[in-house]
């Protein structure tokens, strides 16, 4: 592995750690517990494909006439991510993106889907992704969350991207969801095979073939720039900072903590 790149990960070792301590996990007594939790995560699920776009719009060519744009490698390895990401598998086979997944997952469980709905209509209305976050009822939590994900979107630094799509989600994924996938199945039986099966199927494809993708990629655009290695590293520490304040929002709402 590129000794840059094993760098930067020792320098998030601390930030890891803190999250994958988060007490979040433990604190999904209930089935209640866990729908609140999806009706708020949800929105870390659908920015996530915002950031991978970002990348899929800035490293390759999504215009006509169609031009080569930047490295063959680097193309590749979005476009590969991009590929399972958006057009995954559901377990019958059939073609879905984890955010659809995602959905059928909230309904099997019996999760509200109405807050992201009502995002999303806002913003195929035209308004801006804040305008349209300002105009639903969600966690402060939330909205510093995925207001986190725009503004590096919008840096219009892909080196900077990649490094939160890569250390703030990819290569966090599959430690933050094996807490998750413990026992759900044993505690609540016919209820959640679908959100399992979204959780497993992340940790093979994060951890197998994701990941590496990724940290291939943030080597490739940060190449010999010390100064995009050091902004890799803060967007990166700031969005694992960010995960933790959407966890203790959470973990603040849930119903077994109030009462």
């Amino acid at each position: 592995m590129n000794n840059r790149i094993e760098a930067l990960q020792y320098a998030l070792k601390a930030h890891r750690e803190k999250l994958l301590r988060h007490n979040v996990y433990q604190s999904l007594e209930t089935l209640e517990d866990l729908r609140l939790f999806m009706e708020h995560h949800v929105f870390a699920v659908w920015d996530f494909m915002s950031l991978l776009k970002a990348l899929q719009r800035d490293l390759t060519c999504v215009t006509l006439p169609w031009m080569p744009v930047g490295s063959p490698t680097t193309r590749r390895l979005v476009n590969e991510i991009v590929l399972e990401e958006e057009t995954d598998v559901d377990q019958e086979g059939q073609p879905v993106s984890h955010f659809e997944l995602y959905l059928r997952a909230m309904d099997e469980a019996g999760a509200d889907r109405t807050l992201i709905e009502q995002l999303l209509h806002r913003i195929s209305e035209g308004k801006s992704v804040n305008s349209a976050l300002d105009n639903v009822g969600i966690d402060a939590s939330v909205k510093y969350f995925v207001r986190n994900t725009f503004s590096i979107i919008n840096s219009g630094k892909p080196h900077a991207v990649a490094a939160a799509f890569t250390f703030g989600r990819e290569d966090l994924i599959p430690d933050m969801f094996r807490h998750l996938i413990n026992d759900l199945n044993a505690r609540f039986p016919g209820k959640l095979d679908t959100f399992i099966y979204y959780l497993d199927r992340h940790v093979q494809l994060d951890e197998e073939v994701h990941t590496p993708l990724a940290l291939q990629m943030v080597s490739e655009l940060c190449g010999d720039d010390d100064d995009k290695w050091q902004e890799a590293l803060e967007v990166s520490q700031a969005c694992i900072e960010q995960r933790i304040e959407l966890w203790d929002g959470i973990r603040n709402l849930l119903p077994s903590e109030a009462g």
